[in-house]
């Protein structure tokens, strides 16, 4: 065989496998800047996806990464070849040395992570949290209320009532102790995680040797700093939660199920740590959902206040099916259709988690033609799925009526907006019926308009994409509702 032969030979095998195309990168640096320039998503789903396609392919320094452009690529490879894509990309900052290594959201796919995922399954089950309804309930009733008490500050209130739900839920603490000791402490860790497990956050990622460089590097103090703030935000109200149970005090929480779950003579510290980190990944990615939360609420009353018909078609619906003598509730879900059909609006319309978590290939694979390389990082663009053409209703439009057209269907954001496969997130249900209750709440009982300013809405270009303050104005739309509040708040 000829020399010339084995270059054919090796130049026809590189032709039939090469990594999916995507724009030329710097020397050395690869595609660092189109990971650091803002609202990447955007860029990754328009012109990008027009000109290379629905599978995007980056180099950074050695390491390769894979956009997933469409819904059909990441099923393909998220859902029905999750063997290959369940694990996380090896985030040397915030994993190692800020210690989220230990935690669920970044465990390796493996033993001890189905063990954790055990866990979670006893207490994020439909079945489960279903005692957190009457929780849920109270705190939507309580935010509707401090909206009309103060509505200059709806921002912040409607953070804090998502920081009061995921720390109720997880810990069983009081709304009284969350927002005195916890609150604070969540959105400050909250702010670090997620700022950290973006692509290109830390360029010690890329080059995990870098970990070794001396603690006076700028990366290496935030590092500890992370860590601390890591630890406190998992041990102290995992701490607080046993002492209410070992009181019997305790209510309703998922730590609780888990502590419980196990009889007190096979609870060895191997397994308390578990679920002490079980539970801190659980806030962990429930606080993320907790952001997520607020940003779904704050995209529905921007929503609202420039798309008033959209907002009476709802308030219709609820008067006529709920009635004027109480509050929706989580059961009446099946029975508001519209309602519905406008949350799934609001989380298609602007996705809060854009670029979703990262996945890491385990081995080589190929799809479409286009090789991906072992340990690839790979990202579903959740931004370009939902903006996804129909040939009825533009994308870009706020429009529930395209989730009740069954002639052109759109599919449900759920079915994407909380990841792919084995690592769907654990709290699905939960968040699902917490923007529903939240939601039909604030429809039933508040009037949403813009100012006399207008509203243009902006938003914030990071790993959790959150609507940036603005302004609405809100009124109560009747006495009665005002009463039916202050009575469900007073519960």
């Amino acid at each position: 065989m000829t020399l010339s032969t084995i270059l054919a030979m090796f130049m026809l095998r590189r032709k039939r496998r090469p990594f999916p195309p995507g724009p030329r990168g710097l020397p050395i640096l690869g595609n660092i800047q189109d990971f650091t320039c803002g609202f990447e998503w955007i860029r990754f789903g328009t012109s990008m996806k027009h000109h290379f396609g629905d599978v995007l392919g980056f180099r950074i320094l050695r390491n390769t990464i894979v956009v997933l452009n469409s819904a059909k690529a990441a099923r393909d490879l998220l859902d029905k070849r999750g063997h290959l894509y369940s694990s996380r990309p090896v985030l040397t900052v915030v994993g190692e040395l800020m210690g989220l290594d230990r935690s669920m959201p970044l465990l390796p796919y493996g033993s001890e992570w189905r063990k954790c995922r055990k866990l979670e399954h006893i207490a994020l089950n439909a079945t489960a949290v279903k005692q957190y309804r009457p929780m849920l309930e109270h705190f939507s009733a309580m935010l509707a209320l401090d909206i009309l008490g103060d509505p200059d500050n709806f921002y912040e209130l409607t953070r804090l009532c998502a920081s009061r739900i995921i720390l109720s839920v997880t810990y069983g603490l009081s709304a009284r102790v969350t927002d005195s000791e916890y609150i604070t402490l969540a959105e400050d860790t909250m702010r670090i995680v997620t700022s950290s497990i973006r692509p290109g956050a830390y360029l010690c990622d890329l080059i995990p040797i870098m970990k070794y460089l001396p603690g006076w590097v700028p990366f290496q103090r935030e590092a500890r700093h992370g860590r601390n703030m890591i630890e406190r935000f998992v041990y102290t109200p995992f701490e607080r939660a046993k002492e209410a149970i070992a009181m019997g005090s305790a209510g309703p929480s998922l730590t609780r199920d888990l502590l419980t779950s196990i009889p007190a003579d096979s609870l060895t510290t191997e397994i308390e740590e578990r679920i002490k980190w079980t539970t801190g990944a659980l806030l962990i990615m429930t606080t993320a959902g907790g952001e997520s939360t607020f940003g779904t609420l704050a995209v529905f009353m921007i929503a609202m206040a420039v798309n008033r018909d959209k907002q009476i078609r709802a308030q219709e619906e609820i008067d006529s099916v709920i009635g004027a003598e109480r509050l929706p509730n989580i059961p009446d879900r099946g029975r508001l259709p519209y309602v519905d059909a406008l949350i799934q609006e609001v989380m298609r319309w602007h996705p809060i988690l854009p670029l979703s978590i990262t996945r890491r290939a385990d081995a080589e694979d190929e799809y479409e033609g286009y090789v991906i390389p072992k340990d690839t990082i790979v990202s579903p663009n959740l931004w370009a799925i939902a903006m996804e053409p129909n040939p009825k209703y533009p994308p870009e439009q706020f429009i529930p009526e395209r989730f009740l057209d069954k002639e052109y269907p759109t599919p449900n954001p759920t079915t994407w907006a909380f990841g792919f496969g084995r690592r769907i997130c654990p709290g699905k249900t939960l968040a699902e019926e917490s923007v529903f209750v939240l939601i039909s709440t604030l429809l039933a009982t508040l009037d949403i308009q813009a100012p006399p300013e207008g509203l243009v809405p902006k938003f914030e270009s990071r790993a959790v994409c959150l609507p940036k303050r603005f302004n609405c104005v809100f009124k109560a739309r009747s006495l009665d509702k005002f009463e039916l509040l202050r009575g469900a708040a007073a519960l």
